[in-house]
């Protein structure tokens, strides 16, 4: 069986890649902040009749992302790390001039260092996969310039370049940064709370992340619409 690492796990995206990987049949380690929603995540997940493993804990804790590779080891290996959870550094966002430093900092540790700190940790499991693969969650905020997202989009474009960089230096592993483009999720809530526009559910971008999965492209950055627009 394979088995994956996918922090931010109790909803939005992270909860709808873990649903669909258990459906094909994944052992999963996931994780989240808040454990009575990562516990009702993972009890959905392990109706498919896979190994899940959920545990509570925040990213930016090394003894936390030790766990989790821990974790993958006793499930058998890690042959995907989904860095999925993410800060905003201010809710609701803020234009520049207003943001904290140390909501800038916290969006930094989450989005960036937690999620090199993880694959780091996952490195050995992952080069000893035959199919090893880190998939990290980006946004359009990381590569154009919205008013108010500067902290958040600056943390995503660190971690786009990260993945490029692991990309180049890991050639045994695929490395895609995702844009995984609009959702209702309850970041996007707590970032923007005075916007009701509807926006497409989770599960229905979760395609485009099977597809990377399935065809094991180059590693590199990619969008989601595009991915799902090419099927």
């Amino acid at each position: 069986m394979a088995v994956a690492i996918i922090t931010g796990a109790s909803k939005g995206l992270g909860r709808a890649l873990a649903e669909a990987l258990a459906a094909r049949g994944w052992d999963l380690v996931l994780d989240a902040r808040g454990a009575p929603a990562l516990t009702e995540a993972a009890v959905d997940a392990a109706v498919h009749g896979t190994r899940v493993e959920a545990l509570p804990g925040d990213v930016a804790d090394a003894g936390h992302r030790a766990q989790l590779v821990a974790a993958a080891r006793k499930l058998g290996g890690a042959d995907l790390v989904v860095n999925n959870a993410s800060a905003l550094g201010a809710e609701p966002l803020v234009r520049l001039a207003e943001l904290p430093l140390e909501g800038l900092r916290r969006a930094l540790e989450v989005n960036v260092v937690a999620a090199l700190g993880l694959v780091q940790e996952a490195l050995p499991l992952l080069r000893a996969s035959e199919a090893g693969a880190v998939i990290a969650v980006s946004s359009d905020a990381g590569a154009e310039a919205y008013a108010t997202w500067g902290g958040y989009g600056a943390s995503k474009a660190a971690l786009d370049h990260l993945a490029a960089v692991l990309g180049e230096e890991e050639p045994g592993l695929r490395v895609w940064a995702v844009d995984p483009g609009d959702m209702a999720t309850d970041l996007y809530a707590a970032a923007v709370p005075d916007d009701d526009d509807p926006r497409p559910e989770p599960a229905s971008v979760v395609p485009a992340f099977l597809r990377l999965l399935d065809e094991r492209p180059a590693s590199g950055r990619y969008g989601a619409p595009s991915l799902l627009e090419a099927r």
